[in-house]
């Protein structure tokens, strides 16, 4: 099971992405305070987010506090500086996938003791980010592809859609 940790997540859509993302998956959510947003039952709610109950979700004070109570053996950290491509690293089971707030990123202190751990996501250079949610979602699967889409539904069924279209498959 993957680990995704959200470091100060400021845009409450984009927790509720990666929630969905994470429902989907079966990987655990971990949110490090500051918050920009509630998650309190009503509020999620409000918000629309059906599928908040298939999501393990933890909060914590500071990175300190996850490290306290979190069994953290390997760990990928998400950033535009890093020097190796997502691709490049491995994915081992239980790996945690750190990502930084939308604004800042992740602390430039934490990146540096754990440089050997950073990876980022290629994209153009007059780009300056990818959003927070489709970056969670690129390096999920790339650790799912990576462990053989473990406990992941493996088929797919087109039954409905030959039916509909006369048993000719679509485009």
């Amino acid at each position: 099971m993957l680990n995704i940790v959200l470091v100060a997540p400021e845009i409450p859509q984009n927790t509720g992405n990666i929630a969905r993302t994470c429902a989907a998956t079966g990987s655990r959510l971990h949110l490090v305070k500051p918050l920009g947003f509630d998650i309190s039952d009503a509020a999620v709610k409000r918000a629309g987010l059906d599928y908040w109950h298939l999501v393990d979700v933890s909060v914590y004070e500071d990175l300190d506090d996850l490290f306290a109570r979190c069994d953290i053996r390997q760990m990928r950290l998400f950033s535009t500086k890093a020097p190796q491509t997502y691709c490049e690293a491995d994915y081992a089971d239980a790996c945690f996938l750190f990502f930084g707030r939308e604004t800042k990123g992740l602390p430039a202190e934490f990146l540096a003791s754990h440089e050997s751990d950073c990876v980022r996501i290629p994209m153009q250079s007059e780009a300056r980010s990818l959003n927070l949610s489709n970056s969670v979602a690129v390096g999920v699967f790339e650790a799912l592809r990576q462990q053989n889409f473990p406990h992941l539904k493996r088929f797919g069924s087109m039954k409905a859609s030959t039916i509909q279209s006369g048993g000719k498959d679509e485009l």
